[in-house]
C-alpha cells in the first residue's frame, strides 16, 4: 500500500477515560461491519480478565479503512502497572490520540503516557471525552492539558495541538465544545490532516523493530512491528539483530497485516505498515529484522525499571497436584520464561535455592494479573509476599516512591489522611471543590501494597485512587503489614459448622462449613497479635439426652472471601499464597 495513505496512531489515556469505547465507535462508523452484524462491546478487550475488570491489560493492534486511507490503531493500557506495554508500542506509532475525561481532566497516567509520547516527539491530537457528563468541564480540561504539555517541556510545534470534543459512548465528535452532534468523521479527518504519513525509504535495506509479541498455536511466536525501511515478503532471507548486537539468520514463513482486529495473510508489505511476522521461534522484544547484506539494526527501546518482586515456588502443600494440570518446577520455568519474552517490563530470575523464581514487575496489579492468567491456564504454584526492589547508592538505601492521587468525598478525607500518614505518605497538594477533595501524595511503593481494598472500605466505595512511579528516594522506615495474628488449622479435615461457630469469637473466618482444609492452612484472622492453632473439625458431643434450653442454634457470621490481590497483600514473610485453578489458599510457609 502507498505509505502516504497510511496513518499509524496510538490511543493513549488514563485508565477509564474511554479509550476502548472510542475505538469501538471508530470501527463501527468506518463501515467495517455490516449493519446487521453483531459486534461485542469493547471488542478490542479480547482477554477474559479485561472484560471482567473493565481495563485494558495488553496492547493490541487493529486497523480500518477510511476513504483511501488505512488507519492502524494501537490500543494501549491505561493503568500504570502496564506502562511497559505503552513504552514499547509507541515506537510503532507516528502520532497519538490523547483522551482526557472532561470532568476529571489529566490524571497521573495521562502524565506518564504523554511524557513517553513527547520523548518520541509524536504529534498529539487531544480528545476531550465524556462531554455529555452533567459535571463536564470541557474548556477547563483543555486548559489543564495545555498546562501539562508546558510542564513536560513540549516543543512549540507540538504545543499547537488540535482539540476535538467527544462522547465516545454516544458516538459523536464535535470540533467545538458547544457544536452540533454528528458522527466520528471529524476525528477521522483530524487524524488524516494532523498525523503524518510514516517515514522511510522503500528502496533501502529492510528494517523492522519488533515492538510486540503474539503467539499462534500453529506458527509459534509472531513478532509485531512497523516496517521503517525496505519491503518484507514471505520466504525472504533476513537476519535478526539481537539486543546484544549478534546477527542470527532467519527466514520469513508468514506475513500478516491487521484488518479490523483480525490478522490477514499477505505476500508482501512495505514501509509504514504494521505487520505480524512468523518464522523465528526465539524472537524477543527489541530485536530488529534487517537485510543480511546490509544490516541496519535499530536501537532497542528503553524500559523503566521494575519496582516490586515476588517469588513463584512449585506447590508443595498436602493438596499439591490434585487441582492443577501443570504443577512441576519445569512447567513453571517454561511458562515464566515465555511470559518474560513477551512482556518487556517483567523480569524472571532463578532463586539461589534452586527452587522457584523471583518475578519482578511494575506493581501489585502487574504481578497479580500474571498469577491469575497462569491459574486460569491450569497452573498451580505458591507465591510469597511482594517486596519492593531496594537500591544502594553511595552507601544510602533507596526505595521506590509513587505519586498517589486520591479523589474522595470530604466526609472521608480525615480517615484517608490518617491511614496514609501511617503508611509514610507525604501530602504534596490538596484541593477541594464541590464537596470533593483531591489529595496528591508521595508515598513508598510498600505503603500501597493492599491499600486499595482498605481504601474502598474506608470510603464506602466512593473514592478513586491512581498512582504512577515517581522516583527512588531514601528508605522511609518500617511499615507494619498487619497487627493481628492468624487462625491456623491443626490438621487436615473438612470444616464443621459447630467448630466454626465456636471459633468466630476468636476472630474473622475465611471459610464456611464443608470446605476441605489441611494442617498449616490459614482459615481466619485472630483478634490478637499472636497466631492461634485451631481445630475446625471439632463436632458437638452427642448424647441421648435433649433439653430445649441448653441446645444452641449454630448461626455463623458471613465469612470473608478475599480476592487474589488481597491475599497477596495480606500475608507476612513466613506465609504463602497457594494458587490453583480451583482455589486460592493462605498457608504458613
Amino acid at each position: 500500500m502507498d505509505q502516504n495513505n497510511i496513518r499509524n496512531i496510538a490511543i493513549i489515556a488514563h485508565v477509564d477515560h474511554g479509550k476502548t469505547t472510542l475505538v469501538d465507535q471508530m470501527f463501527k462508523q468506518s463501515g467495517m461491519f455490516r449493519e446487521n452484524e453483531h459486534v461485542a462491546e469493547r471488542f478490542m478487550d479480547s482477554m477474559d480478565l479485561e472484560r471482567e475488570r473493565g481495563i485494558t491489560i495488553a496492547s493490541k493492534n487493529a486497523s480500518f479503512r477510511y476513504k483511501d486511507y488505512r488507519i492502524n490503531i494501537i490500543d494501549t493500557p491505561g493503568h500504570a502497572d502496564f506502562g511497559g506495554q505503552v513504552e514499547r508500542v509507541l515506537r510503532m506509532a507516528d502520532g497519538a490520540v490523547l483522551l482526557v475525561d472532561a470532568q476529571e481532566g489529566p490524571m497521573p497516567q495521562t502524565y506518564f503516557v504523554l511524557k513517553k509520547s513527547l520523548a518520541l516527539e509524536l504529534p498529539i491530537i487531544v480528545v476531550i471525552n465524556k462531554i455529555d457528563k452533567p459535571a463536564a468541564r470541557s474548556e477547563w480540561a483543555v486548559d489543564q492539558v495545555f498546562d501539562l504539555f508546558v510542564k513536560l517541556n513540549a516543543p512549540d510545534h507540538i504545543l499547537d495541538f488540535p482539540v476535538v470534543f467527544a462522547s465516545a459512548k454516544e458516538g459523536y465528535i464535535l470540533t467545538e465544545a458547544k457544536g452540533k452532534e454528528s458522527s466520528m468523521e471529524p476525528l477521522f479527518e483530524t487524524i488524516i490532516t494532523h498525523i503524518p504519513a510514516p517515514q522511510g525509504d522503500p528502496k533501502s535495506p529492510l528494517q523492522m523493530l519488533v515492538s510486540s509479541i503474539d503467539y499462534s498455536p500453529y506458527l509459534g511466536r509472531l513478532g509485531i512491528g512497523k516496517i521503517t525501511g525496505g519491503t518484507l515478503n514471505i520466504n525472504k532471507e533476513i537476519v535478526m539483530a539481537r539486543r546484544d548486537g549478534a546477527l542470527v539468520p532467519a527466514r520469513i514463513s508468514k506475513v500478516y497485516r491487521f484488518e479490523g482486529n483480525k490478522k490477514i495473510a499477505t505476500d508482501i508489505a512495505g514501509v509504514g505498515e504494521i505487520v505480524a511476522v512468523a518464522g523465528m521461534d526465539d524472537v524477543t522484544l527489541g530485536v530488529t529484522y534487517t537485510d543480511p547484506d546490509d544490516p541496519a539494526p535499530l536501537p532497542p527501546m528503553e524500559i523503566d525499571p521494575c519496582t516490586i518482586s515476588t517469588n513463584f515456588i512449585p506447590n508443595d502443600s498436602p493438596f499439591a497436584g490434585t487441582e492443577g494440570t501443570y504443577s512441576t518446577s519445569s512447567h513453571l520455568t517454561e511458562r515464566l520464561k515465555r511470559e518474560e519474552l513477551s512482556d518487556a517490563a517483567l523480569q524472571v530470575e532463578a532463586l539461589d535455592t534452586g527452587r522457584g523464581f523471583k518475578v519482578s514487575g511494575r506493581g501489585e496489579l502487574h504481578i497479580s494479573i500474571l498469577i491469575e492468567k497462569m491459574r486460569r491456564e491450569g497452573y498451580e504454584f505458591q507465591v510469597t509476599r511482594p517486596q519492593v526492589i531496594v537500591k544502594e547508592e553511595n552507601g544510602r538505601r533507596l526505595e521506590p516512591f509513587e505519586e498517589l492521587t486520591i479523589d474522595v468525598d470530604k466526609q472521608y478525607m480525615g480517615t484517608v489522611i490518617e491511614k496514609l500518614g501511617e503508611l509514610k505518605g507525604q501530602l504534596l497538594e490538596m484541593n477541594q471543590d464541590n464537596g470533593m477533595a483531591r489529595l496528591i501524595y508521595k508515598i513508598p511503593t510498600r505503603g500501597l501494597l493492599g491499600f486499595r481494598s482498605q481504601f474502598l472500605t474506608d470510603t464506602k466505595g466512593m473514592g478513586t485512587m491512581n498512582y504512577v512511579f515517581l522516583e527512588y528516594g531514601p528508605f522511609a522506615g518500617e511499615i507494619r503489614n498487619r497487627n493481628k495474628g492468624v487462625l491456623v488449622a491443626k490438621e487436615s479435615c473438612t470444616t464443621v459448622a459447630f467448630a466454626l461457630f465456636n471459633l468466630q469469637d476468636r476472630g474473622r473466618l475465611f471459610y464456611g462449613p464443608g470446605i476441605r482444609i489441611y494442617g498449616g492452612q490459614i482459615i481466619g484472622e485472630h483478634c490478637r497479635p499472636q497466631d492461634l492453632v485451631v481445630n475446625a473439625a471439632k463436632g458437638k458431643k452427642l448424647t441421648n439426652m435433649r433439653a430445649s434450653g441448653s441446645d444452641e442454634n449454630v448461626i455463623l457470621t458471613p465469612w470473608t472471601k478475599m480476592s487474589l490481590e488481597e491475599c497477596i497483600a495480606y500475608i507476612n514473610e513466613d506465609e504463602l499464597v497457594e494458587v490453583t485453578p480451583e482455589a486460592i489458599r493462605l498457608r504458613k510457609g
